[in-house]
C-alpha cells in the first residue's frame, strides 16, 4: 500500500528511540498517523513542527497498518508562530479541534480551510475572522452545519441578525426581535461579502460564541470533552483591539 498526499502537520510524539509517531491532515486521505523512522533527527524534527506544510507518502503492507511516513516540506511555518503568543494559541487549538475529526476519512475542504488559516495565524488583522470560518466549516464537516443563508421563520435573506439555539438556522431582525434574549447573535461579517481585515471585536467576540455555543452542544458535551484552554486564549486575544 502506498500513497501521496499534500499534508499539515498537526503534531508528534515519540516513537522509539530515534523514531516520531506523526500525525497529519491530508488533503484526500484525511487525517492519518504514520512511523517517521529516524524522525528526531537535527535535519528532519525542524520540519516536522505543527503548522508546517508537507508533502508525505505512506508506505505499508496492509491498509490497516499504522505505516511509515516519508516527508518533504513544501512550506515550514512553523518558525514564523514561535514569538507570537496569539499565532502559538491559534495553532494549538485549531489542531486540537482536527483531532475531532475521524481517521482516514478524507475532507478536502477542511484541508484547505485549516492550510489557509495557518497562513495567516501571525496577521493579526484576519487571524479571529478566518479562524471562524474554519470552526464553521469544520461544523459543517462534522455533520452540524448551521445555515445562515436566510430566515428559518420567514425564508427573508436580508436583515439576518440571530440564530437559533435549537436549530442552527438564521433568524431575520423582525422575526427574532420578540424572542432576541434566546437567540444566539448572528454579527454582520458572517452574512456580509465583504473583506476580512480588522473585523470589530465585539463581532469577533459574537462570532465565536456563536460556534463555541454549538461546537459544546453537538460535539463536546455529547463526547463528555471540554473545548480546548488554548481556544479560549487565543479568543481572548483576538476580541482585544489592541495589537500583540
Amino acid at each position: 500500500m502506498e500513497w501521496s498526499d499534500d499534508a499539515l502537520v498537526i503534531g508528534s510524539r515519540r516513537h522509539g528511540e530515534t523514531g516520531l509517531l506523526l500525525e497529519l491532515l491530508t488533503r484526500e486521505h484525511g487525517r492519518h498517523l504514520g512511523f517517521v523512522p529516524g524522525g528526531r533527527s537535527r535535519r528532519i524534527a525542524p520540519m516536522l513542527q505543527p503548522g508546517n506544510a508537507v508533502r508525505a507518502t505512506w508506505r505499508a503492507r496492509l491498509d490497516e497498518h499504522l505505516g511509515t511516513f516519508a516527508v518533504e516540506a513544501t512550506e515550514l511555518r512553523a518558525a514564523r508562530y514561535i514569538a507570537n503568543p496569539r499565532s502559538l494559541y491559534g495553532l494549538a487549538a485549531m489542531t486540537a479541534l482536527l483531532r475531532l475529526l475521524p481517521e482516514r476519512d478524507p475532507h478536502p475542504h477542511i484541508f484547505d480551510t485549516a492550510q489557509d488559516l495557518a497562513d495567516h495565524l501571525d496577521e493579526p488583522e484576519v487571524a479571529g475572522a478566518l479562524f471562524v470560518g474554519f470552526e464553521l466549516t469544520l461544523l459543517s464537516v462534522l455533520g452540524f452545519g448551521l445555515d445562515l443563508s436566510e430566515c428559518a421563520a420567514t425564508g427573508a435573506r436580508s436583515d439576518l441578525a440571530f440564530v437559533s439555539p435549537r436549530t442552527g438556522r438564521a433568524v431575520s431582525r423582525a422575526a427574532g426581535e420578540p424572542w432576541r434574549d434566546k437567540l444566539l447573535s448572528l454579527p454582520a461579517f458572517l452574512v456580509h461579502d465583504g473583506g476580512l481585515n480588522r473585523v470589530p471585536g465585539d463581532q469577533l467576540a459574537e462570532a465565536f460564541a456563536l460556534t463555541g455555543y454549538f461546537l459544546d452542544r453537538w460535539i463536546f458535551e455529547p463526547q463528555g470533552l471540554k473545548p480546548p484552554q488554548e481556544r479560549t486564549r487565543f479568543v481572548a486575544s483576538v476580541t482585544r483591539d489592541e495589537r500583540p
